[in-house]
């Protein structure tokens, strides 16, 4: 008996489908369209296993949906400017094109050698010019419509390179090249887009996004954006005639329990504060201006201050306050300046306890009585007002009212919104990216290059040392031009784009890729487009998503897009681990995807990497359960092997079986392929559980192994029906295989034009069972399930049932008890 040889079974169908034209998509109105998306990925070097998860997944989506009839667009690119290019290029001297195209052609390698089913023809790079002409031409369009400014801002200085450092180049506060160096604050003039236009809108249309993007995302979106309902109140400055500090708080109730103001460092008041100061007080302000604390980080970084000498006023009371500088506190943000509440702001309370400022309790707990002096922490809930004069016993919500309406008689506050969200910084000094489409002009100034010379083209040969300006600026023959406007010399900006710029559209680029008059034709992104499924690391999960709903609101105001969203649903997969930590090349403990495809065939690593957990959960890597999953497909190809010659002439039963005349086998092989079918649909169409879809059809085939010698009271077009429709469940999963399968049963053409199989209601029918929901030993709720229903699907369904839900939605579940088809118990905390 020939034995299963994946390698070249592998071979033999990537060669029909690369001959077929297989995957290769074409706009067709008349047919409904799925476009499944894996997010961009950067060309680093070789593919782990870690990476193909995602590829995975994407591809039994892809697959499936194919053979429902869905005309479907999954095509694959690189995200191939950015950083790591251009520190290989200062460490190894390789030309960081050079290195990234190396790269890319690896990454290629690996995913033609899994056989993913990828639209080859519309691969893009956002690296060449044809794709980056379109960063330029968007930037132009912002910049036509107030999106696009220039302004100074903060970056990270290291004194010894004499240049700018990206947040991932500042290690522990140094260099990462001479970690001994500390890192400055200095600012400078940079380019942003103004995303805080669209702050209303993407936070209201997250609304649109419910049910299809997990809720964690949305919540994080949420947070992002930050909207804050509060009150801007003015403090004035003893001393300062006509001076005063303006603070932002969603919390003007615990205004009485201030006992400073804090403002950022640099903060353009602090000029006339410290006028007349003493020399010291001015040197801690500049060593906190040098500080580079990222907003990320303000939460656990060492709060440092400076006391300026002088005072602010309360004007609620006429307290005078201490005014402080502080490193915590951001000139980007609200309004560069805080209210010090340490007994009801943790950060605050932090900074007082460091500075011995004093501690007021102003918001009273209902539940246990607040004594400053005892307090480890901060009491940040609502409660009733205490020590706040006339608005004393009253509710926190209610002081917040009355005070806010108070402060805006007097005169010195007003209801107001802010938003967490900041204008996108798009300014990199650095090579790799592509070139900002602007010249500086003696005469004219800041001027935009005109579209009918675009694209500004990156220049090659570039010497990369990693010190001093950005390195387009050491390039005469790229600085030196002459003003579009006035045909006078000027230069060049020699900044480049964020590479987010790149990743925030690309999905657009691919239903039009090949397109040299516009970034793409609207009518057919229209037919395209919403992306029907996204998936993709949930880190990033804010600034890839929330730029790329930024860029399809500007592409819709600018009439390109008729949609709001670009994302219908989204699927963050959890990560591959190895030794307990994620593998990644740095930590050496990688699994090379080439070499898994080399010992057990891309059909078993594909399976295992399906089988292994739920993909929405993280999975620990295991050899031995590769090889599990290797031994299964050998098995497949034995059993239908044995049989295969013997129906390769058959015809496979169908819909006109007469199940009256079947034999108990029969009806038994049948019922367990479609009870099988009928699951492995819902899980590859709903709910996403593949690994319970391959144990499914794992137990089918250990009961077609059980019911040998299947030709005793088996029909061959019984027995061909029933592989059949095994072959076609796992094409999804293991497509070189399942296409093989096909052929063995005498069918021709492959597996390119079959549509997923159908099952029967009457075949796929279950015994049922009555299962008892508990939450904490507590009956909560009852559901019927069908029988042998393992134990992940049903804590699934007991955690969706809508009677036990409310008892276990927003808690932490610690616990899970389960009796098959009896009892669920899900014990919670919280």
């Amino acid at each position: 008996m020939p034995e299963y040889e994946p390698q070249s079974i592998e071979a033999k169908w990537q060669k029909v489908w690369d001959e077929q034209g297989a995957f290769r998509a074409v706009t067709d109105p008349a047919r409904p369209k799925y476009y499944v998306l894996e997010m961009l990925p950067y060309p680093s070097g070789t593919l782990h296993m870690g990476h193909m998860r995602n590829y995975t997944i994407g591809d039994a989506v892809a697959r499936f949906k194919r053979m429902q009839g869905f005309n479907v667009l999954h095509p694959i690119g690189w995200d191939s400017f950015g950083l790591p290019a251009e520190n290989a290029a200062i460490q190894r001297g390789t030309a960081p094109r050079d290195w990234t195209n190396a790269n890319i052609e690896e990454l290629k390698r690996a995913c033609r050698r899994f056989g993913f089913s990828y639209d080859w023809d519309r691969e893009i790079s956002t690296c060449e010019p044809e794709y980056y002409r379109w960063n330029q031409w968007f930037f132009l369009r912002m910049f036509e419509r107030g999106l696009a400014y220039r302004k100074k801002s903060k970056v990270n200085w290291c004194p010894k390179c004499q240049t700018v450092l990206a947040n991932e180049q500042v290690v522990e506060g140094g260099c990462w090249r001479h970690e001994d160096t500390p890192v400055e604050a200095r600012e400078i003039e940079q380019w942003f887009l103004k995303t805080t236009a669209y702050s209303d809108e993407l936070l209201d249309d997250i609304a649109q996004l419910e049910g299809g993007w997990p809720e964690r995302v949305l919540l994080m979106q949420r947070n992002w954006i930050g909207k804050s309902r509060g009150a801007k109140v003015k403090f004035a400055v003893d001393g300062l005639a006509g001076a005063g500090i303006e603070v932002f708080t969603t919390r003007i109730d615990t205004i009485y329990g201030a006992t400073a103001v804090i403002v950022a460092p640099e903060h353009p008041l602090l000029a006339q504060l410290l006028a007349g100061a003493e020399q010291g007080t001015v040197a801690q302000l500049n060593r906190l201006r040098q500080q580079s604390v990222r907003e990320a980080d303000l939460a656990t970084a060492e709060k440092e201050g400076v006391f300026t000498g002088r005072y602010a006023v309360n004007l609620f009371n006429g307290e005078k306050l201490p005014i402080w500088a502080a490193n915590f506190v951001l000139l980007g943000y609200g309004t560069g300046a805080v209210m010090c509440v340490p007994a009801h702001d943790q950060r605050d309370f932090e900074f007082c306890r460091k500075y011995d400022l004093p501690v007021r309790v102003v918001v009273q707990n209902p539940e246990s009585s607040l004594v400053a002096e005892e307090m480890g922490e901060a009491y940040t809930d609502y409660g009733r007002s205490v020590n706040s004069g006339p608005y004393s016993n009253l509710s926190s919500g209610d002081a917040i009212e009355k005070m806010i309406a108070d402060a805006v008689a007097r005169g010195f506050g007003e209801a107001r919104i802010i938003f967490r969200l900041k204008d996108w910084g798009i300014s990199r000094q650095r090579y790799w990216g592509t070139p900002i489409p602007f010249v500086h002009c003696a005469s004219c100034g800041v001027v935009p290059v005109p579209d009918d010379q675009l694209p500004v083209l990156l220049p090659m040969n570039v010497q990369l040392t990693g010190m001093g300006e950005s390195p387009l600026a050491r390039v005469p023959e790229f600085v030196n031009t002459t003003c579009p406007k006035c045909g006078k010399r000027a230069r060049r900006e020699t900044d480049t784009m964020d590479t987010f710029m790149d990743s925030s559209w690309y999905f657009y680029r691919y239903a039009d890729p090949r397109n040299d008059k516009a970034p793409f034709d609207p009518a057919v992104v229209n037919y395209w487009f919403p992306i029907d499924q996204y998936i993709g690391g949930i880190v990033h999960a804010i600034l890839h998503l929330m730029y790329s709903r930024f860029f399809c609101k500007v592409m819709r105001d600018l009439g390109l897009v008729t949609h709001d969203e670009p994302v219908k649903r989204l699927f963050c997969q959890g990560t591959v681990l190895k030794g307990g930590t994620a593998m990644s090349k740095s930590k050496g403990n990688v699994v090379a995807a080439m070499e898994m495809a080399e010992k057990v065939g891309c059909d078993a690593a594909r399976l295992y990497t399906l089988f292994s957990a739920p993909p929405e959960k993280d999975m620990e890597w295991s050899e031995k359960d590769v090889e599990g999953c290797s031994r299964f497909l050998h098995r497949v190809f034995r059993l239908l092997e044995k049989h295969a010659g013997g129906l390769r002439s058959a015809r496979a039963a169908g819909a006109t079986l007469d199940l009256a005349a079947a034999s108990e086998k029969e009806k038994a092989l049948l019922r367990k392929a479609h009870q099988t079918l009928k699951r492995v649909t819902h899980d590859l169409e709903i709910r996403w559980h593949f690994n319970s879809s391959i144990a499914l059809l794992m137990e089918l085939v250990n009961e077609i192994h059980a019911a040998e010698p299947l030709e005793r009271d088996a029909r061959p077009e019984v027995i061909k029906e029933v592989f059949q429709m095994l072959a076609l469940m796992l094409a999804p999963y293991t497509p070189h295989l399942s296409e093989e399968l096909w052929e063995m049963l005498g069918n021709a053409g492959g597996l390119g034009k079959v549509r997923w199989p159908a099952y029967s209601e009457d075949l796929a029918r279950e015994e049922q069972h009555e299962v008892v929901i508990q939450v904490n030993g507590r009956v909560r709720g009852r559901m019927f399930v069908e029988s042998g229903l393992g134990e992940e699907e049903l804590v699934a369904r007991a955690i969706a049932d809508p009677k036990a839900a409310p008892f276990v939605n927003g808690k932490r579940i610690v616990k899970r008890i389960v009796v098959p088809d009896k009892l669920v118990n899900i014990v919670v905390a919280g």
